[in-house]
């Protein structure tokens, strides 16, 4: 791969950083309004895609495990997730969203709004696009 180093790379690179920053603005403001930390946030939409590994949760959010067990057990003790064990490898401790924490992770997630009127603008064939060149980017098959 090489390294571009030119006014409009670095254009875009300024543009996604912008784009990256008022994100996580905004998702640290919803999850506040929810009485959320932005990190109790990030792994309760995590678990509200399925029950996962306590250590893959460290690993999605690249900390230490023992951070994982300190937000689970808070988001656990306000009864929006719980701990079960694997049943394909009862060693495994897997975290889940209860049905409070989904309907919760879902409110949060309806209540971003940064992108969705600018997304709305464009038209299908443009936000399809969008999508698969951040997705090349990222190294994931459109």
């Amino acid at each position: 791969m090489t390294s571009r180093i030119d006014p409009l790379t670095l254009e875009v690179v300024e543009l996604i950083g912008t784009i990256v920053a008022r994100y996580h603005q905004e998702y640290e403001e919803a999850a506040a309004k929810h009485s959320l930390t932005g990190a109790q946030a990030r792994v309760l939409g995590l678990l509200s895609r399925g029950p996962t590994p306590m250590r893959r949760l460290a690993q999605q959010l690249k900390c230490e495990p023992s951070n994982v067990t300190g937000i689970v057990d808070r988001l656990e003790s306000r009864g929006f997730a719980e701990r079960r064990l694997d049943p394909a490898d009862r060693r495994v401790k897997l975290a889940a969203a209860t049905d409070a924490g989904r309907e919760t992770a879902d409110r949060l997630r309806g209540s971003l709004d940064f992108a969705r009127e600018p997304l709305a603008e464009l038209s299908d064939k443009e936000r399809t696009v969008l999508r698969d060149l951040l997705k090349r980017m990222l190294g994931v098959a459109p």
